[in-house]
């Protein structure tokens, strides 16, 4: 069970750093390393920022379940 939980903890954590990084920066950041000449051209698909934000969530709330599971398998007893 703690290997699964593990598992799950270490793909939801890489998949969240991406999701991250999708994400459309504000400002000078990393989002904009990769293809800030793009933003005026592709800012109107609001339906993709909005899905985007739906699956970080998502995936933050299963990480966040991963943490608090791994952590009461491993206290002592």
């Amino acid at each position: 069970m703690t290997i699964g939980i593990s598992i799950a903890l270490i793909l939801s954590s890489a998949l969240m750093v991406l999701l991250v990084l999708l994400h459309k920066g504000k400002g000078g950041g990393l989002s904009d390393l990769f293809g800030g000449g793009f933003t005026s051209s592709f800012g109107g698909s609001s339906v993709v920022e909005r899905n985007l934000d739906r699956l970080t969530v998502i995936t933050g709330t299963i990480w966040f379940v991963c943490i608090i599971a791994l952590g009461l398998l491993m206290r002592p007893a």
